[in-house]
């Protein structure tokens, strides 16, 4: 009786064992940080903040977790995340600690990635190594004319963020005369009547390792939920974060 109670139990862990090892095993989300909690008041960031997540988690492909706190820079934690996604401009705030700054810098440059959004172009305004770290910023002297719809060109219809986009029209603000001296490759922009000139609306550059992308449209949550900005978002964010194979060297990936 006891040799045949052993021989079913063993059969049953057999079994069980086969079921495990056929059983697929859950993909692991690649980890948003999304960094968010203060802008202009005309920036409804409370709005925006969950178009942005509600676009990147339908994909199926990013598990993205928000702080209102901008001093989670300053954690460790931040290893445990692919990408980073900033939805901030510290209005009537102080600048980051060096401490969040250095781990920032240290995060892209070990070959993670950050994506920019809208008006965190002017976040942190004294720190010289932000306009390095996404390649344009919004100072004193850029500005926009009153929201409305415009038309944005695809620049570079080769890249993987835009494979397949055509030029659409935007009902949004139309960001002009940033600075920056850093080269970007611009993926779509759009001609501002307010500068007389044709704005990047959305680039990539690389930052050692790393990759970064940026995008100034989405002013609020409808602007965030146009179709295209939506493939420019969750497409720039695989690209950042070198998802889906897109592992070439950030300056040659297209």
């Amino acid at each position: 009786m006891k040799w045949t109670l052993w021989i079913a139990c063993l059969i049953t862990t057999f079994a069980t064992t086969a079921v495990a090892a056929d059983k697929p095993q859950a993909k692991r989300l690649s980890r948003i940080l999304l960094v968010t909690g203060r802008d202009v008041p005309a920036h409804p960031w409370r709005e925006t903040t969950p178009a942005l997540r509600e676009a990147l988690e339908k994909t199926g492909k990013f598990e993205v977790l928000v702080s209102e706190e901008p001093a989670v820079l300053e954690s460790s934690a931040l290893a445990s995340y692919d990408v980073i996604l900033l939805n901030y401009y510290n209005w009537e705030r102080p600048e980051i600690t060096d401490q969040a700054k250095e781990n920032l810098l240290k995060f892209v440059k070990s070959g993670k990635g950050l994506v920019s959004f809208h008006f965190s172009v002017r976040a942190w305004g004294k720190w010289a190594e932000y306009r390095k770290l996404i390649g344009r910023i919004w100072v004193d002297s850029s500005g926009h004319g009153p929201r409305g719809t415009f038309k944005v060109k695809v620049a570079d219809a080769d890249h993987y963020i835009t494979q397949g986009l055509t030029d659409f029209e935007a009902d949004d603000e139309l960001y002009a005369k940033l600075i920056g001296d850093t080269p970007i490759n611009v993926l779509v922009e759009a001609y501002s009547e307010w500068s007389k000139k044709t704005e990047p609306i959305a680039w990539t550059l690389d930052y050692g390792q790393g990759r970064v992308f940026n995008i100034v449209l989405g002013h609020d949550a409808k602007a965030c939920r146009l179709p295209q900005f939506v493939q420019l978002l969750q497409r720039g964010t695989v690209w950042a974060g070198r998802l889906d194979g897109q592992t070439e060297n950030p300056s040659q990936a297209k």
